[in-house]
């Protein structure tokens, strides 16, 4: 059994801004958050950038509330196909596809009058680790970014799924990729054993307690088959050497959906990353009593990289 509680955040005063930006021919939607009491000083910005089957508050909402009381400007998003966002199919994953749409998420970020459009860090978990891995990358004008529980090697993920799922999971994406049009789709998130694309780590009832914290939020909780497809060529890690910016890694030693590659980013020998491992798994940090330390390690370096003093 699992003790996890969901973060109490309810004395966080918010105020929200919803927006909309273009991704390639698809419009996403975008929410920011900053503290009631800003007015019109513009702040240091933070981008938090979703994971394998997320939309905007899907667990993250505790971190952005936290990082929101402390003084920052913080955007979230909903991927092309996800959520809000228009863009079809619904609810596919390819990787390059997000990266290019977390690029345009970042633009329109600094676009917002109520930041500073030169104090950017960019945040992202999962999945969402291994995109920002990219766009920090991209990037060496931000002034940090941190991932959390990130997948950096594709590899690494698809060698934890026990050999006769993986079977099916590629049998069923090769028939999706030849009948695009048939619509094939499996769950995201299954009960322990069950089918679907993540059913480790309490995948399940860290999404029942992510719905419970955020009561009326509907999730389409589906994916289509081809994205499983995509999984084993996407490997982020390798655009670690590339990275100029300070970057916070913090993974999970008991992470078995996204296996914590520590051996690999250690052979990148980059200076600029700051590796800490917790004894946690997948979807942990998320959650008490992980969050709590997840969150100050995290609030540690961006008072480092990103101090709001500073502002």
């Amino acid at each position: 059994m699992n003790n996890r509680q969901n973060p109490d955040t309810s004395d966080v005063k918010v105020t929200i801004i919803k927006s909309t930006f273009m991704a390639g021919q698809d419009t996403c939607a975008a929410t920011l958050h900053t503290p009631e009491s800003s007015g019109t000083r513009q702040l240091p910005g933070i981008l938090m950038v979703g994971g394998w089957g997320s939309i905007q508050q899907a667990l993250t909402a505790p971190f952005i509330n936290r990082f929101v009381e402390t003084g920052y400007a913080v955007m979230e998003f909903d991927f092309p196909g996800w959520g809000l966002s228009g863009g079809w199919p619904r609810q596919d994953i390819n990787p390059w596809r997000r990266v290019k749409a977390a690029n345009e998420a970042l633009a329109h970020l600094k676009s917002q009058p109520q930041v500073d459009a030169h104090r950017i860090v960019v945040w992202g978990t999962s999945f969402g680790g291994g995109h920002v891995v990219d766009l920090a990358a991209q990037h060496p004008d931000l002034y940090g970014a941190i991932i959390q529980v990130p997948m950096l090697d594709g590899v690494a993920t698809v060698r934890a799924v026990p050999l006769r799922r993986l079977v099916q999971f590629i049998g069923y994406g090769m028939l999706d990729f030849l009948r695009p049009n048939a619509g094939l789709s499996l769950p995201t998130v299954a009960s322990q054993g069950e089918y679907g694309t993540m059913d480790r780590d309490n995948a399940w009832e860290a999404m029942q307690m992510g719905l419970a914290a955020h009561s009326g939020k509907k999730y389409v909780n589906r994916v289509t088959a081809r994205s499983l497809l995509t999984m084993g060529f996407y490997r982020p890690w390798t655009n670690l050497k590339r990275v100029q910016i300070p970057m916070l890694i913090v993974g999970a030693t008991r992470d078995t959906v996204a296996p914590f590659v520590a051996d690999k980013i250690a052979k990148v020998a980059n200076p600029k990353l700051q590796v800490v491992e917790i004894d946690a798994d997948h979807f942990d940090p998320y959650f008490e009593p992980y969050f709590t330390n997840a969150l100050k390690l995290q609030l540690r370096f961006l008072d480092e990289v990103l101090p709001i003093s500073s502002n």
